[in-house]
């Protein structure tokens, strides 16, 4: 099914609640009267999500109605809907816990720049495994491989280096993706830390697997997560 815009998800969820407060179908005037919209675009925007199999259509007569003439158009929501809806909000709660999660990676690396990464690196890669949300695993994958990078930074490669992924993402330069073909560099260095690198290497399938699920919005976050982690360790 394709994506729902913004605008599509909010007055889905705004139908939603207007059918759980009514507890039966909805005529669309009751629903444009609800959300202070105009009819026509209730209306409209309830045949549009029929068509992606969100909302259903029933036809009653009119209560008043005598003999034959015009039925009223009723809508109500289908599992789909409900389930979409559960959906997105666990995405905003997962958004959250991300933040929280990005926030604190940030300043532990401004933090430790004195004394060196190694301790977080270590968390960092102790914790990927056990991480269920795409978003966050990602994250924390995307700052353990910039960590292990940043252990060789001495060399005129990895400084080079270092300086495209500070404009990852960006339209011209590279893109999350090929990240897995850094990592998979990075355990051929003798320098590099042979128990991190080994860790890096065999998560390499899953971080694609992973980025490959995230919307275009995530997608986004990471790679300004990503531009920002590699300034604070070229600095």
């Amino acid at each position: 099914m394709k994506k729902l815009t913004y605008r599509q998800q909010q007055f889905l969820s705004q139908f939603l609640d207007v059918y759980r407060d009514m507890d039966e179908p909805v005529h669309y005037v009751a629903v444009a009267e609800r959300l202070g919209i105009g009819n026509v675009t209730a209306y409209e925007m309830l045949r549009l999500l029929e068509e992606r199999g969100l909302v259903r259509a029933e036809y009653q007569s009119h209560p008043d109605q005598r003999g034959p003439g015009r039925s009223m158009v009723l809508f109500y929501p289908t599992k789909e809907a409900n389930r979409l809806i559960n959906e997105l909000a666990g995405e905003s709660a997962d958004l959250e816990d991300w933040l929280i999660v990005k926030e604190r990676i940030l300043k532990q690396l401004r933090e430790g720049k004195a004394g060196g990464y190694e301790g977080l690196l270590s968390d960092l890669l102790a914790r990927i495994s056990k991480r269920h949300s795409a978003l966050i695993y990602a994250t924390e994958l995307i700052a353990a491989m910039f960590l292990t990078l940043a252990s060789v930074q001495e060399t005129p490669e990895a400084r080079k280096l270092m300086g495209h992924l500070q404009r990852i993402g960006l339209p011209g330069e590279i893109g999350l993706g090929a990240l897995s073909g850094i990592s998979m560099a990075l355990s051929l260095l003798e320098r590099v830390n042979r128990r991190f690198s080994t860790l890096l290497l065999a998560q390499v399938g899953r971080y694609e697997t992973m980025l490959a699920t995230l919307n275009e919005a995530n997608q986004l976050r990471l790679s300004d997560f990503a531009r920002e982690v590699a300034s604070i360790l070229a600095e």
